[in-house]
């Protein structure tokens, strides 16, 4: 393909991808006003059966309890049905009760789940803790890896011959997906830690007031471009997958790379590898898995109670079984909010792991290995560097390369 050519394919790609996200957000915005809209009325309508008196002005006579003394010794004696005490433990224990305010989230009196919901997905939370914990402890891994094995060199060095590793177009889609990554992965950490962590490092430059004026805006920024930016990360995921599911395939030639680490831990060694090595592909199959797993819980989210998924899934793994495995069965029976709060927890749990492998892929794709960042910054990486690293996959384009030039000088008949 000429390089023409391949300008072209680029432009014409990157207006079907804007037009694709341009497509998708108005289509979540019409579908969000649209919801408000059906639920902005909280006035029941005029054939609901209610509480009597039904009179205009008419109040409920409360329900009779009996006097308390100065000092109460037992429970109080709450006379009648409908007392707030009796409507409100009923409520508590679980007994369900119908309304007549649309919208499926109006179904929920009190909703007992939201302190274990909260204590799991709050910054501080399980959730948090542990994916900050992850997170640092790749760094500082990574980092040790550093100081000790130092920076992976070509052993033979630059040859000043360049191969070509990755075609425009697939440049093109590792960027619009890792770009939207990142931009999701910032504005996510804003909207998960912000409110502990960035509040106060405000206040250190401002007022406390101030501090929180300027979260205010930075987590409702944050929150539109997650939204949008959502729909540029599905769609490069869908293109990546479709383009390189082939070359990461496992190989009993990764077992070889694997048995050795790929060399990583000793100079010299280099386990044979075709375009992609063991390494790479479990990047890719997390990619791929995780990215999936995170945008399909981000998108229950985007259309709320719109889009259930746990209620399903967990029937599936209970099918499966998973009640044999925890001992006891998955629930099956979630209410639109519960559901909404699973979406949240697996969505920011998904995205803590992705996280940990994407500082990995960073860290090697940059400072980590010499030579590598070229593969994906212009597309051509020094001879000796692919020989090194992929050297089935030097000898496969050599013989592609020897081919389409025997048949290039064979004259046409």
């Amino acid at each position: 393909m000429s390089q023409r050519r391949c300008s072209q394919w680029i432009r014409v790609s990157a207006v079907f991808v804007a037009m694709l996200i341009f497509l998708g957000s108005v289509f979540q915005v019409a579908l969000t006003v649209q919801t408000a809209m059906a639920e902005s009325s909280v006035r029941p309508p005029a054939n609901a059966v209610t509480n009597a008196p039904m009179a205009p002005g008419v109040a409920r006579t409360p329900d009779a309890v009996a006097p308390a003394g100065s000092v109460t010794t037992g429970q109080l004696d709450v006379r009648g049905p409908n007392s707030d005490a009796t409507l409100w433990g009923e409520v508590r224990r679980g007994s369900s009760f119908t309304t007549s305010i649309p919208g499926p989230q109006a179904a929920s009196l009190i909703q007992s789940y939201g302190v274990d919901w909260q204590q799991i997905r709050a910054g501080d939370g399980v959730i948090g803790e542990w994916g900050a914990n992850a997170v640092a402890l790749t760094i500082i891994f990574l980092l040790i890896f550093y100081i000790l094995r130092g920076r992976i060199r070509i052993d033979k060095g630059f040859s000043g011959k360049l191969i070509e590793r990755f075609k425009p177009h697939e440049r093109f889609c590792h960027w619009l997906t890792a770009v939207s990554f990142v931009v999701l992965a910032v504005t996510g950490f804003n909207l998960f830690y912000g409110r502990e962590l960035m509040i106060p490092l405000y206040a250190l430059v401002t007022s406390p007031e101030n501090a929180k004026t300027i979260y205010a805006w930075t987590a409702s920024t944050g929150k539109w471009l997650h939204n949008h930016v959502a729909w540029a990360f599905m769609v490069g995921l869908v293109l990546i997958f479709v383009m390189w599911v082939v070359n990461n395939l496992p190989t009993l030639t990764n077992l070889q790379w694997m048995a050795k680490f790929g060399g990583l831990l000793t100079t010299g060694m280099h386990p044979p590898a075709r375009k992609f090595n063991a390494g790479q592909k479990v990047m890719f199959w997390a990619v791929i898995l995780l990215g999936t797993s995170m945008s399909l819980s981000g998108m229950s989210m985007l259309f709320p109670y719109e889009v259930p998924l746990f209620s399903w899934s967990y029937g599936l793994l209970n099918d499966l079984g998973a009640e044999a495995v925890l001992g006891w069965p998955l629930p099956t029976d979630l209410t639109p909010v519960q559901e909404m709060q699973h979406a949240s927890i697996w969505h920011t749990a998904v995205g803590m792991a992705m996280m940990v492998f994407m500082v990995a892929h960073i860290y090697i794709g940059s400072m980590g290995m010499e030579g590598a960042f070229d593969a994906m910054g212009t597309g051509m990486v020094d001879r000796n560097w692919a020989e090194e690293h992929h050297g089935l996959w030097v000898e496969e384009h050599d013989a592609e390369a020897a081919a389409e030039g025997s048949a290039a000088a064979t004259p046409a008949e």
